[in-house]
């Protein structure tokens, strides 16, 4: 009887282990590790993006070259969130559907804050490479970055020209849609007026504007120092049109500038102006020379596609130290991570998940973009 009663015990056992480990989010040691990226496929972000998808392929192939993650093989899964915050939030459910054990995404900041909050739910970690509005890491622990965010950005371009040019005043021009230009464009303005400079005005436009030559007048008349454009790839457009226009200020914009769109819209046209950069190819580190030299075989260079492989290696790091699977686990090495030396630069996360890191300043010079200096947290 005891027997048969130890047979049965045995038999359940059986069964619920594997309800039980899939109830865990634990994958059977013969499944792959599967990451979730999400970025654009279609929609106004999908040629931008390109690169973040490129750079997380070849981010995965490498560790997987390497031995893969705690002996298995690390799976990609890719989620278009064709542009827009509404598809965002779709593709971080599907991603959740799926299995993931992390994240990396998105990339515009409006993006991530829509599936931040489903990964946060879920618990399961996400790291945006370039998502850089404060509130993106304030939906919860489970938040990270791998890039400067817009109070150290808007703050560093502030200091650079009342420092560089002793300019005294801005206009400054904000993409009312974008939660990214709103965000940067805050940032400068406290800066910029609490470094004894004055911002004269500011202006608004909307996603699909294309004519802003009224408010280019406007600012014209106004004869600023600096005029600030913290957008994307309209800001091209904006830039041309002023420079049309005759307005001779100090061109100013955020990393949304390193964009090739903003060249393809306009910026080529730009005799001078200035932009931060998360990365810069001419970074003289053994780790970015190396990654030059790497990633050149296989995809054109970008400097999204950095800061992405450097976001998948912080990933890759915390759950070799976790030694688990465990969501819980990653999450708490992922907080861990110290002086990463990543392609661009020292990262340490804070208690917000925000990375503490160097931006690049960059140079415009008609038409081309030159390394123009480093600028320290």
């Amino acid at each position: 009887m005891i027997a048969v009663y130890c047979q049965i015990l045995l038999v359940i056992f059986i069964f619920l282990s594997p309800l039980c480990q899939a109830e865990s989010g634990n994958p059977d040691s013969t499944e792959t590790i599967k990451i979730g990226a999400i970025f654009a496929k279609t929609g106004a972000a999908a040629s931008a993006n390109l690169h973040h998808f490129q750079a997380a392929r070849f981010a995965v192939d490498e560790i997987n070259a390497r031995g893969g993650l705690l002996g298995r093989t690390v799976e990609l899964l890719e989620f278009d969130n064709a542009s827009t915050p509404i598809q965002s939030k779709l593709a971080a459910k599907k991603a959740v559907d799926s299995g993931v054990i992390a994240v990396i995404g998105a990339s515009w900041s409006s993006h991530s804050l829509a599936i931040a909050p489903v990964l946060q739910t879920a618990g399961i970690p996400m790291i945006s490479p370039d998502s850089t509005n404060p509130e993106v890491t304030r939906k919860g622990d489970y938040i990270f970055r791998a890039c400067f965010i817009d109070s150290f950005q808007g703050k560093a371009l502030a200091k650079f020209v009342r420092d560089s040019f002793q300019a005294r005043t801005a206009v400054i021009i904000t993409k009312i849609t974008s939660a990214y230009s709103l965000g940067l464009a805050e940032a400068f303005r406290d800066a910029y007026n609490g470094l004894g400079g004055k911002v004269l005005r500011e202006f608004e436009y909307k996603q699909d504007d294309t004519d802003f030559r009224d408010m280019l007048k406007k600012t014209a008349q106004l004869k600023p120092d600096v005029l600030f454009v913290p957008g994307h790839d309209e800001s091209g457009l904006i830039v041309k049109q002023a420079q049309e226009m005759g307005i001779h200020a100090i061109f100013l914009g955020g990393d949304g500038w390193a964009y090739q769109r903003f060249f393809s819209n306009g910026g080529r046209d730009l005799k001078s102006g200035y932009f931060t950069s998360h990365w810069t190819k001419d970074l003289d580190t053994p780790k970015s020379r190396d990654f030059v030299h790497r990633y050149r075989q296989r995809y054109d260079l970008n400097e999204f596609a950095a800061v992405v492989y450097d976001a998948a290696m912080i990933l890759a790091e915390a759950i070799s130290r976790a030694g688990t699977l465990d969501r819980p686990k990653i999450r708490d090495e992922l907080a861990k991570t110290k002086s990463f030396e990543g392609v661009t630069g020292a990262i340490s996360f804070n208690r917000f998940g925000d990375s503490i890191k160097q931006a690049a300043v960059m140079k415009i010079v008609d038409g081309t973009v030159q390394f123009h200096d480093m600028v320290q947290p």
